[in-house]
């Protein structure tokens, strides 16, 4: 949720008026999508690769840096934004063609771009990381007054708890580090929705046209579960061992606006897979506004509907704010650029890191994975329950490679091995169809091959790394601190993970 909100307080009529706002945004959704006035209607955009890397802060010591206001200072690029926690950043990159050699130079491009802010941030004593969930950040960081500054946040903070009326819980069992250890348990309560800014993410937007939004959309349910298993890279929190890809349980929990007794009436929640395959975006769109009540009930004096009699295209300012409030692990986007509608699919599965050229590849492997399937004859969704789908997600977040994953005409696979044998190829023919040149398609490509081969990701190797450090005699808190150490410097090395050797 990108926009600037200011703090205030909200009445029972900023409710109605923002009910109303949205839902007659909604109608508007679907007038432009029968009159065709979306501006890609009837034919596909240009591939263009956009997306958003959450960063964390740490001093020397590894510990979490509460500085994000005066590395923003320093770093002194539009591109760099501020995020929940005072230990988070973010920089977005602006869409970039997606054909031929492009994405490479997307690549080089984002590596100069974090080296330079690296090399400010170090004059303020902080450094950044690409990391799926510092795996130094404990409980005692998620107070409240370490919400970052921008009044958007703490509004959030106190909507949600408003809504909840008690403390967030996060109670997650994870998964054992290795025969000789036990599987930790989680169990912790906090005041504040800090918990969602341990989970930095890598967030991927892909534009489409209306016609094709549902087929994209779908496709990009149905492979959550592989992504998440083949790039983990949030093992820790809070000095305990959870899932491969903790953000997702995290995020799930530190975002719930429901009481118990809420969920036990099967109110759905915030953090939301979804519960079927779609047609149209209208689908998703409608289930936000019936299903959920705004959090930030801001209007603006626009009516959508007029506008478009008048012949213009709405802003759909109250429509974009609310589904910038439900989080869709696949979430659609509406926006209007130069006066032009269009929309897009924005993946927010994946984890932030470890390295650019791993950034990279998790980018290519689902955009050509998506491209494939949403080209094949008979679509993947048709004949995988979209049950199958949620569950993947959840197995492949908690065991990674380890995991067992259901897809359609092979049964229950590993996540290595169904990539090697089927998504790899899809991967290649959807990269292609989109242009993207054979020496970027290798690149990208090789490495999610390394990665399966070696089955060895983030998460793998995190946990590896402090599995050893305690078999030599370390405690917890040291081996986390020595590995995060480690794990930085690799990063700044640029190998992919696959190929990281332990100390």
């Amino acid at each position: 949720m990108g926009t600037d909100v200011p703090d205030q307080k909200f009445t029972g009529a900023d409710r109605v008026r923002f009910r109303r706002q949205v839902s007659r945004g909604t109608e508007a959704i679907a007038r432009m999508l029968s009159e065709g006035l979306f501006t890609d209607h009837g034919a596909p955009p240009e591939p263009l690769l956009g997306m958003e890397v959450e960063l964390n802060l740490v001093d020397a010591e590894m510990n979490p840096a509460m500085a994000n206001a005066a590395v923003l200072d320093a770093i002194a690029d539009p591109d760099y934004q501020t995020e929940l926690g005072q230990f988070n950043i973010e920089i977005n990159v602006s869409p970039r063609p997606f054909t031929t050699d492009d994405t490479i130079s997307l690549e080089q491009a984002l590596r100069t771009s974090l080296n330079r802010a690296e090399k400010r941030a170090a004059a303020t004593d902080s450094h950044l990381v690409m990391i799926g969930m510092l795996p130094t950040l404990r409980a005692e960081h998620f107070a409240h007054h370490w919400i970052s500054a921008n009044p958007r946040y703490d509004l959030l903070n106190r909507q949600i708890f408003d809504a909840r009326g008690e403390d967030i819980e996060l109670d997650i069992t994870g998964v054992a580090l290795d025969e000789h250890h036990d599987a930790e348990h989680l169990h912790t309560a906090t005041d504040s929705i800090l918990p969602e800014a341990a989970c930095t993410s890598l967030q991927l937007h892909l534009r489409v046209a209306p016609e094709d939004f549902a087929a994209h959309w779908n496709a990009a349910q149905a492979i959550s579960g592989v992504q998440v298993a083949l790039a983990g890279n949030s093992p820790f929190l809070a000095d305990t061992a959870l899932w491969h890809e903790s953000r997702i349980p995290v995020f799930e929990q530190a975002t719930d606006t429901r009481p118990l007794e809420l969920k036990n009436q099967g109110v759905r929640p915030r953090v939301w897979f979804g519960e079927r395959w779609i047609n149209t975006i209208f689908d998703l769109f409608d289930e936000n506004t019936r299903y959920f009540p705004a959090l930030l009930p801001v209007s603006s004096d626009e009516d959508p509907l007029a506008t478009l009699d008048a012949g213009g295209i709405p802003a759909l300012d109250e429509l974009r704010l609310h589904n910038g409030t439900v989080y869709r692990w696949n979430r659609p986007v509406y926006d209007v650029v130069d006066g032009q509608a269009h929309l897009r699919v924005e993946n927010r599965v994946l984890p932030a890191g470890p390295t650019v050229v791993d950034t990279m590849a998790n980018a290519a492997f689902y955009y050509g994975v998506v491209r494939g399937l949403v080209e094949q004859d008979l679509p993947l969704w048709s004949q995988m329950s979209f049950d199958a789908a949620a569950e993947n997600l959840h197995a492949g977040a908690r065991s990674g490679f380890d995991s067992q994953l259901y897809w359609p005409s092979v049964g229950w696979i590993r996540p290595d091995e169904l990539t090697l044998r089927r998504l790899l190829p899809l991967a290649e023919s959807g990269l292609r169809s989109f242009g993207v040149s054979d020496k970027a398609r290798s690149r990208y490509l090789s490495v999610i091959e390394g990665r399966c081969i070696t089955r060895q990701s983030g998460a793998v190797w995190q946990r590896r790394a402090v599995a050893a450090r305690e078999a030599a005699g370390e405690s917890r808190d040291a081996a986390l601190h020595r590995m995060l150490a480690d794990y930085v410097t690799l990063m700044h090395e640029g190998e992919p993970v696959h190929a990281w050797p332990l100390s």
